[in-house]
């Protein structure tokens, strides 16, 4: 998966290049760090060494990284830019866990039927937030997204409403299934990090919603592993 990811993310700095030129002179094709043949390079490599380890694990597995892969340049090639870039963050953010869990163990939990809604929504926040930070950019460039269409302060009210959400579900959940205190609280204080970043931003400047963005990713992390251990402590670990 972080093969796959890397790739993803070199095919993003390919696409932006051009657009980053003269704007983002810290991103590795501008700053002159690697040239665009060799990164089209590295995408390929990134991709055909990440599907061949997860077919490696097992088919499934296998084919979720084709999955991944697809979803990835859907983004990059297709829909970012557009007001419909929040969708390969919904439907890709929840195959993560789904991925990391079936090569695990070859199954899932029950506690995945909550786990997988709450990713969904995760995606969406996350790609809000991502086109909150490059709003007045892409808005110079005469380019679309999410925030554009929705309008920045609506933009922003919808990605604090679903962490809000995701928080509410994650506590809720959790103390359904019988947590313990200490749980619940771990997994509240995890889950206020998101909302408390995007909260906190709506007046900010584009580079304080970049460190806000990347504070509700690490947050929404944390908060999906201290649910996940109290899911599974409380429903038992699943079978295999």
């Amino acid at each position: 998966m972080t093969l796959l990811q890397l790739g993803i993310g070199t095919v993003n700095d390919i696409v932006d290049a051009p657009r980053d030129a003269g704007r983002k002179a810290g991103k590795p094709i501008p700053a002159g760090l690697i040239s665009p043949p060799a990164a089209r390079v590295l995408a390929v490599g990134c991709f055909a060494m990440g599907a061949i380890l997860a077919t490696t694990v097992s088919i499934l597995t296998g084919l979720l990284a084709v999955v991944v892969i697809a979803i990835g340049l859907g983004y990059d090639l297709r829909l970012k830019g557009t007001a419909w870039s929040w969708l390969p963050f919904a439907i890709g953010i929840p195959i993560l866990p789904v991925f990391g869990w079936i090569g695990a163990t070859g199954t899932l939990p029950t506690a995945f039927l909550v786990l997988v809604p709450a990713a969904v929504a995760a995606g969406a926040a996350l790609a809000i937030g991502n086109a909150l930070v490059d709003v007045e950019r892409d808005q110079a460039a005469a380019m679309s997204s999410i925030a554009i269409a929705l309008g920045p302060a609506r933009a922003w009210r919808v990605a604090a409403a679903l962490l809000a959400s995701i928080l509410a579900a994650a506590v809720g959940s959790a103390a359904l299934a019988g947590g313990g205190r200490i749980a619940i609280a771990a997994i509240a204080a995890t889950g206020s990090i998101p909302v408390i970043a995007a909260v906190g931003t709506r007046s900010a400047s584009s580079a304080a919603r970049e460190r806000a963005w990347q504070a509700e990713t690490i947050g929404l992390a944390l908060l999906a592993a201290a649910w996940l251990a109290t899911a599974v402590t409380t429903t038992g670990p699943p079978p295999g």
